[in-house]
């Protein structure tokens, strides 16, 4: 894992700067610029956004009185894509945009549930009788 994030943090800004002075060369140092601030501000203003959506359907779940599982990730992932978007550059814009998008939280959202459910069983869940709707998933 250490060795991910490593490569991680040594790759990622290389790539970054590659794109930028690519993007510059093309479009123009100021045009870049300009383009990565506003990309910034309507990141800002979509997480703010997907994020009150979110804040509501807590609290929406806490006064139901279920456990907010779907709620706690989508947050996570707000934070995370919110997070993205601030940091400069076009990739990691285009990942954060992702992460804020409704549709591509859900499938992550169900990607995450069946790796905590591995993590938690120690093997994949099957069916599990009288489990309700879930069918022995993690619901997230």
């Amino acid at each position: 894992m250490a060795g991910i994030l490593a490569l991680l943090f040594l790759v990622v800004p290389l790539v970054e700067l590659a794109v930028i002075l690519q993007v510059g060369s093309t479009i123009g140092a100021l045009n870049a610029i300009a383009l990565l601030i506003a990309i910034s501000l309507a990141g800002g203003w979509l997480m703010r956004r997907e994020g009150l959506g979110v804040v509501r359907r807590l609290q929406l779940a806490m006064q139901q009185g279920r456990m907010p599982g779907p709620e706690l990730v989508d947050g996570f992932l707000i934070v995370l894509g919110g997070a993205l978007m601030l940091t400069p550059g076009f990739v990691t814009d285009a990942a954060g945009l992702c992460l804020l998008l409704p549709q591509v939280r859900n499938v992550l959202r169900r990607v995450i549930g069946r790796r905590l459910a591995v993590r938690a069983l120690g093997h994949r869940p099957g069916p599990v009788p009288g489990a309700g709707g879930s069918g022995g998933y993690i619901d997230l």
